[in-house]
Protein backbone atom coordinates (compact mmCIF):
# COMPACT_ATOMS: atom_id res chain seq x y z
CA UNK A 1 0.00 0.00 0.00
CA UNK A 2 1.10 3.34 -0.34
CA UNK A 3 2.78 5.77 2.00
CA UNK A 4 0.56 7.72 4.02
CA UNK A 5 0.13 11.16 2.59
CA UNK A 6 1.46 13.86 4.74
CA UNK A 7 -0.14 16.82 2.69
CA UNK A 8 -3.32 19.10 3.34
CA UNK A 9 -7.06 17.47 3.81
CA UNK A 10 -9.12 17.96 0.83
CA UNK A 11 -11.21 21.72 0.57
CA UNK A 12 -14.84 20.16 0.74
CA UNK A 13 -16.81 20.70 -2.19
CA UNK A 14 -19.15 22.91 -3.22
CA UNK A 15 -22.08 20.59 -2.11
CA UNK A 16 -20.44 19.17 0.77
CA UNK A 17 -20.23 22.84 2.27
CA UNK A 18 -24.07 23.75 1.40
CA UNK A 19 -25.23 20.82 3.55
CA UNK A 20 -23.06 21.32 6.19
CA UNK A 21 -24.62 24.65 6.30
CA UNK A 22 -27.94 23.39 6.22
CA UNK A 23 -27.36 20.42 8.26
CA UNK A 24 -26.38 22.64 11.19
CA UNK A 25 -29.12 25.13 10.47
CA UNK A 26 -31.47 22.15 11.13
CA UNK A 27 -29.82 21.18 14.72
CA UNK A 28 -29.43 24.76 15.76
CA UNK A 29 -33.33 24.82 15.31
CA UNK A 30 -32.80 27.93 12.98
CA UNK A 31 -35.19 25.79 10.08
CA UNK A 32 -37.43 23.96 12.70
CA UNK A 33 -39.12 20.32 12.30
CA UNK A 34 -42.14 20.71 9.75
CA UNK A 35 -40.73 23.83 7.80
CA UNK A 36 -39.51 24.20 4.43
CA UNK A 37 -35.76 24.86 3.45
CA UNK A 38 -35.48 28.10 1.78
CA UNK A 39 -35.80 27.26 -2.33
CA UNK A 40 -33.36 26.81 -4.94
CA UNK A 41 -33.14 30.11 -6.32
CA UNK A 42 -32.99 31.49 -2.67
CA UNK A 43 -29.66 28.89 -2.35
CA UNK A 44 -28.22 29.36 -5.40
CA UNK A 45 -28.08 33.04 -4.78
CA UNK A 46 -27.16 32.44 -1.05
CA UNK A 47 -24.14 30.43 -1.95
CA UNK A 48 -23.35 32.08 -5.56
CA UNK A 49 -23.76 28.56 -7.57
CA UNK A 50 -25.63 26.72 -9.76
CA UNK A 51 -28.56 24.33 -9.22
CA UNK A 52 -26.69 21.38 -9.10
CA UNK A 53 -24.16 21.87 -6.09
CA UNK A 54 -27.38 22.68 -4.17
CA UNK A 55 -29.31 19.69 -5.46
CA UNK A 56 -27.01 17.14 -4.70
CA UNK A 57 -26.74 19.25 -0.92
CA UNK A 58 -30.54 18.74 -0.24
CA UNK A 59 -30.21 15.13 -1.99
CA UNK A 60 -27.48 14.02 0.92
CA UNK A 61 -29.63 15.45 3.68
CA UNK A 62 -33.07 13.21 2.49
CA UNK A 63 -30.71 10.54 2.60
CA UNK A 64 -30.04 11.30 5.89
CA UNK A 65 -33.82 11.08 6.87
CA UNK A 66 -33.69 14.75 7.61
CA UNK A 67 -35.72 15.89 4.57
CA UNK A 68 -38.91 15.25 3.28
CA UNK A 69 -38.49 13.69 -0.46
CA UNK A 70 -40.23 17.47 -1.84
CA UNK A 71 -41.13 16.10 -5.06
CA UNK A 72 -41.09 19.43 -7.01
CA UNK A 73 -42.32 21.43 -3.61
CA UNK A 74 -40.30 22.39 -1.09
CA UNK A 75 -38.28 19.75 1.28
CA UNK A 76 -39.82 20.09 4.61
CA UNK A 77 -37.23 19.47 7.79
CA UNK A 78 -39.20 15.66 8.98
CA UNK A 79 -36.19 15.85 12.45
CA UNK A 80 -33.71 18.03 13.91
CA UNK A 81 -32.16 14.85 16.04
CA UNK A 82 -28.43 15.05 14.96
CA UNK A 83 -27.51 12.56 13.07
CA UNK A 84 -23.39 10.93 13.42
CA UNK A 85 -20.84 12.49 11.60
CA UNK A 86 -18.64 10.31 9.72
CA UNK A 87 -15.84 11.29 12.32
CA UNK A 88 -18.26 10.53 15.27
CA UNK A 89 -18.68 6.74 13.71
CA UNK A 90 -15.05 6.13 12.94
CA UNK A 91 -14.10 7.76 16.83
CA UNK A 92 -15.58 7.11 20.27
CA UNK A 93 -13.92 10.32 21.32
CA UNK A 94 -15.45 12.31 19.44
CA UNK A 95 -19.16 10.99 19.64
CA UNK A 96 -18.16 11.39 23.60
CA UNK A 97 -17.20 15.07 23.11
CA UNK A 98 -20.19 15.45 20.79
CA UNK A 99 -22.82 13.89 23.71
CA UNK A 100 -21.04 16.70 26.20
CA UNK A 101 -19.22 14.42 27.06
CA UNK A 102 -15.33 13.53 29.13
CA UNK A 103 -13.83 10.82 26.84
CA UNK A 104 -10.53 8.72 29.13
CA UNK A 105 -8.69 6.15 28.65
CA UNK A 106 -7.08 2.78 30.26
CA UNK A 107 -4.94 1.46 27.74
CA UNK A 108 -3.81 -2.30 27.62
CA UNK A 109 -2.03 -2.15 23.90
CA UNK A 110 -0.58 0.19 22.14
CA UNK A 111 2.02 -0.55 19.45
CA UNK A 112 2.74 -2.88 16.46
CA UNK A 113 2.02 -6.63 16.07
CA UNK A 114 1.21 -9.24 13.78
CA UNK A 115 -2.22 -9.64 12.32
CA UNK A 116 -3.82 -13.58 13.15
CA UNK A 117 -5.51 -15.12 10.46
CA UNK A 118 -9.23 -14.05 11.78
CA UNK A 119 -7.49 -10.34 11.64
CA UNK A 120 -5.39 -10.81 8.28
CA UNK A 121 -8.59 -12.25 6.55
CA UNK A 122 -10.54 -9.19 7.51
CA UNK A 123 -8.02 -6.79 6.80
CA UNK A 124 -7.21 -8.50 3.44
CA UNK A 125 -3.61 -9.03 4.67
CA UNK A 126 -1.08 -11.86 5.17
CA UNK A 127 -1.50 -14.06 8.27
CA UNK A 128 1.81 -12.73 10.35
CA UNK A 129 2.01 -9.35 8.80
CA UNK A 130 2.65 -6.27 10.82
CA UNK A 131 -0.18 -4.00 12.02
CA UNK A 132 -0.71 -1.54 14.79
CA UNK A 133 -2.68 -2.45 17.52
CA UNK A 134 -4.70 -0.49 20.22
CA UNK A 135 -6.76 -1.81 22.99
CA UNK A 136 -8.27 -0.02 25.39
CA UNK A 137 -11.47 0.65 27.54
CA UNK A 138 -13.02 4.25 27.06
CA UNK A 139 -15.30 5.96 29.66
CA UNK A 140 -16.86 9.12 29.35
CA UNK A 141 -17.24 11.19 32.26
CA UNK A 142 -15.76 8.52 34.31
CA UNK A 143 -17.57 5.56 33.47
CA UNK A 144 -16.82 2.82 31.50
CA UNK A 145 -18.73 2.99 28.21
CA UNK A 146 -16.64 0.82 25.82
CA UNK A 147 -14.13 -1.06 25.39
CA UNK A 148 -12.13 -0.40 21.88
CA UNK A 149 -9.85 -3.04 19.97
CA UNK A 150 -8.31 -1.40 16.64
CA UNK A 151 -5.97 -2.85 14.45
CA UNK A 152 -4.17 -0.24 12.08
CA UNK A 153 -1.99 -0.82 8.73
CA UNK A 154 1.36 -0.84 9.59
CA UNK A 155 1.95 2.59 7.53
CA UNK A 156 -0.52 4.83 9.48
CA UNK A 157 1.64 3.59 12.97
CA UNK A 158 4.15 6.60 12.77
CA UNK A 159 1.24 9.09 12.66
CA UNK A 160 -0.93 6.76 15.17
CA UNK A 161 2.49 7.04 17.98
CA UNK A 162 2.45 10.70 17.59
CA UNK A 163 -1.02 11.15 18.93
CA UNK A 164 -1.64 12.12 22.87
CA UNK A 165 -4.27 9.34 23.18
CA UNK A 166 -5.61 10.74 26.28
CA UNK A 167 -6.61 14.39 24.77
CA UNK A 168 -6.63 13.65 20.95
CA UNK A 169 -8.62 11.73 19.05
CA UNK A 170 -6.54 8.97 17.11
CA UNK A 171 -8.78 9.19 14.07
CA UNK A 172 -8.78 13.26 13.83
CA UNK A 173 -5.15 13.10 13.92
CA UNK A 174 -4.62 10.63 11.23
CA UNK A 175 -7.64 12.54 9.24
CA UNK A 176 -5.68 15.51 9.13
CA UNK A 177 -1.93 13.55 8.48
CA UNK A 178 -4.42 12.59 5.13
CA UNK A 179 -5.31 8.83 5.86
CA UNK A 180 -8.19 8.02 3.75
CA UNK A 181 -10.75 6.97 5.28
CA UNK A 182 -13.54 6.92 2.83
CA UNK A 183 -16.29 5.03 3.82
CA UNK A 184 -17.29 2.71 6.84
CA UNK A 185 -18.81 -1.05 7.22
CA UNK A 186 -20.54 -1.59 10.87
CA UNK A 187 -21.90 -4.90 11.69
CA UNK A 188 -23.97 -5.32 15.23
CA UNK A 189 -24.46 -8.17 17.75
CA UNK A 190 -25.76 -8.52 20.80
CA UNK A 191 -23.73 -10.47 23.42
CA UNK A 192 -24.10 -11.51 26.77
CA UNK A 193 -20.92 -10.58 28.51
CA UNK A 194 -18.63 -12.56 29.78
CA UNK A 195 -16.32 -12.09 33.35
CA UNK A 196 -13.52 -10.41 31.82
CA UNK A 197 -15.67 -8.16 29.53
CA UNK A 198 -18.33 -6.76 32.46
CA UNK A 199 -15.51 -6.35 34.59
CA UNK A 200 -13.76 -3.69 32.10
CA UNK A 201 -17.49 -1.83 32.24
CA UNK A 202 -18.36 -2.20 35.12
CA UNK A 203 -21.23 -4.49 34.61
CA UNK A 204 -22.48 -7.49 35.75
CA UNK A 205 -21.01 -10.96 33.95
CA UNK A 206 -24.24 -12.22 31.66
CA UNK A 207 -25.58 -8.71 31.18
CA UNK A 208 -26.46 -7.54 27.44
CA UNK A 209 -23.53 -5.97 25.56
CA UNK A 210 -23.44 -4.47 21.98
CA UNK A 211 -20.14 -5.69 19.74
CA UNK A 212 -19.87 -3.32 16.70
CA UNK A 213 -17.66 -5.03 14.45
CA UNK A 214 -16.40 -2.26 12.11
CA UNK A 215 -13.97 -1.59 8.84
CA UNK A 216 -13.13 1.80 7.80
CA UNK A 217 -11.82 1.77 3.82
CA UNK A 218 -9.79 3.92 1.03
CA UNK A 219 -11.82 5.23 -2.05
CA UNK A 220 -10.20 1.63 -3.57
CA UNK A 221 -11.50 -0.50 -1.16
CA UNK A 222 -8.24 -0.68 1.04
CA UNK A 223 -8.78 -1.43 4.32
CA UNK A 224 -7.13 0.81 6.84
CA UNK A 225 -8.67 -0.16 9.99
CA UNK A 226 -10.21 -3.56 11.47
CA UNK A 227 -12.01 -3.01 14.61
CA UNK A 228 -14.92 -4.01 17.30
CA UNK A 229 -16.58 -1.82 20.11
CA UNK A 230 -17.82 -3.47 22.50
CA UNK A 231 -20.23 -1.22 24.55
CA UNK A 232 -22.19 -1.68 27.57
CA UNK A 233 -26.34 -0.77 26.50
CA UNK A 234 -27.81 0.19 29.84
CA UNK A 235 -27.66 3.93 28.72
CA UNK A 236 -27.58 3.11 24.94
CA UNK A 237 -30.22 3.90 22.40
CA UNK A 238 -30.42 4.05 18.84
CA UNK A 239 -32.70 5.90 16.32
CA UNK A 240 -32.54 6.27 12.37
CA UNK A 241 -34.52 8.10 10.11
CA UNK A 242 -35.83 6.88 7.11
CA UNK A 243 -37.65 8.79 3.52
CA UNK A 244 -40.05 6.92 1.14
CA UNK A 245 -37.72 6.26 -2.06
CA UNK A 246 -34.12 6.09 -0.27
CA UNK A 247 -33.29 2.60 1.11
CA UNK A 248 -31.71 2.73 4.75
CA UNK A 249 -27.85 1.84 5.08
CA UNK A 250 -29.58 -0.38 8.41
CA UNK A 251 -29.89 -3.83 7.99
CA UNK A 252 -31.62 -6.63 10.36
CA UNK A 253 -31.09 -10.37 9.77
CA UNK A 254 -30.98 -13.23 12.16
CA UNK A 255 -27.93 -15.84 12.27
CA UNK A 256 -28.17 -19.16 11.43
CA UNK A 257 -27.81 -20.16 15.03
CA UNK A 258 -28.91 -18.64 18.52
CA UNK A 259 -27.38 -19.50 21.08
Amino acid sequence: MAQLPSGPLRRPQQHEEIADYLRDEIFAGHIPAGESLPSEVELCEQFNTSRGPVRQAVATLRAEGLLSSGRGRRSLVLSNTRTETFEEILSNTSWMYRMGKDPSEQVEQFGRDTADATLAECMRINEGDEVFIVRRVRSADGEPMVIEEMAFQPELAEAIEAVDTSEQSIHRELIRAGADFNNISRAFIIEQADAETAGKLGIEEGAPILRVKIKALTHNGEVLEAAVHTYRVDNLSFGLNNVRGHSSPLWFQTESSIQ
